[in-house]
């Protein structure tokens, strides 16, 4: 059976060439006789691992120094927890809420300490972002949390609000690497890789050395403690070899194809192709508004239930499968993270087409 489009939102579709490499060494890693899956992390070979795909992600995101990478077990979800955590000093967490994402770690929050919710677009069930020129951090605040990229309402920040001196937090989990950023601009970047780098059960998290702290709040468990796994190259305990392996060849792959520039431009070229469609058709429309619609995930809709289900079912046939829209929007949502090709894109819109000339 050939390969398919895979729209996943996540888990989600990987470089084949990764894939293919990753086969190869699937049962014999360089000549070590052994998988990655089975060999120590305290090797020689997955030291060499790590410290590799540490230096890559820094190259590629043009990380400063003074900034610690850590590989951390549990997803992005884990850190709903860790970052209140690891960052309250006595003072409030700002939230900005512009998705389930961003609304789940806001009310995660809250169990630590004071939650302050600074702006919501749950009003217009998340269809934007919140205006951050409008945003005023509180004086007392630790630190302001967004979710960059909203994966289920295909939402993004454009433009980032401004902190001042407090540290911004954010969840970049479904727009990671997907074009330059100025890590500079923030306190923490962390992501689940799960969506746009590998699978599932790695975190990482990117934070500033002075937010790593031993003042955490004191029931923090210490594999939370980001000091912990600062200070162990996290390895304080088995961490997940795989997913580390793994994003370490899409970190080659992502530099092969010519770093964060020209991936950038990659997906704003295959989003252009179904956001052009989806403003000219007649039958299936965006549920984002146009200012912050995000490059990575698409959410459109016919406007019928049973439309919507017939059109993934046909898709699905079509061999354009994991279509079918998240349940508090509906419809269908396709998810074009850099490992889907331009074809794949060119290839639903052409099939949307087909079916909307076939139901008109």
């Amino acid at each position: 059976m050939s390969r398919v489009y895979n729209f996943s939102a996540g888990p989600a579709v990987l470089p084949e060439s990764v894939l293919r490499e990753a086969a190869a060494d699937m049962l014999d890693y360089k000549g070590s006789g052994m998988s990655v899956m089975e060999m120590s992390h305290r090797s020689k070979e997955f030291k060499a691992i790590i410290e590799q795909a540490e230096a890559d992600l820094r190259e590629l995101m043009g990380i400063p120094e003074n900034y610690q990478v850590l590989f951390c077990q549990g997803g992005a979800t884990t850190q709903f927890a860790a970052i209140p955590m690891n960052l309250l000093q006595g003072g409030v967490m700002d939230y900005i809420v512009s998705g389930s994402w961003s609304k789940k770690a806001f009310k995660e929050a809250g169990i630590y300490g004071k939650a302050v919710c600074l702006a919501s677009s749950e009003d217009e069930n998340f269809s934007y972002v919140p205006d951050v020129d409008s945003i005023q951090v509180s004086p007392d605040a630790d630190y302001l949390y967004i979710c960059q990229n909203e994966t289920i309402y295909g939402t993004v920040y454009h433009k980032l609000p401004e902190t001042g001196t407090v540290p911004l937090v954010a969840d970049v989990s479904s727009c990671f690497l997907s074009e330059p950023i100025d890590v500079s601009r923030y306190g923490v970047i962390y992501g689940g890789v799960q969506k746009n780098v590998g699978p599932a059960g790695l975190a990482i998290v990117i934070v500033r050395d002075d937010l790593i702290r031993e003042d955490v709040l004191p029931f923090t468990p210490t594999l939370m403690r980001w000091k912990t796994q600062a200070d162990n190259g996290s390895m304080y305990n088995t961490p997940p070899c795989w997913a580390i392996y793994m994003s370490g060849l899409v970190f080659k792959w992502l530099k092969e194809q010519g770093g964060l520039e020209a991936i950038g431009e990659m997906n704003r070229e295959k989003a252009a192709i179904l956001y052009d469609f989806l403003d000219w058709s007649k039958l299936f429309k965006g549920t984002a508004r146009k200012e912050d619609r995000s490059i990575m995930n698409v959410p459109f809709v016919t406007g019928s239930d049973e439309l919507d289900a017939k059109f993934i079912a046909e898709a699905t046939a079509h061999g354009l499968v994991n279509i079918k829209g998240h349940r508090s929007v509906g419809g269908m949502r396709a998810s074009i993270y850099n490992a889907m090709p331009k074809e794949g894109v060119s290839e639903l819109v052409r099939f949307m087409n087909e079916f909307e000339k076939a139901n008109a």
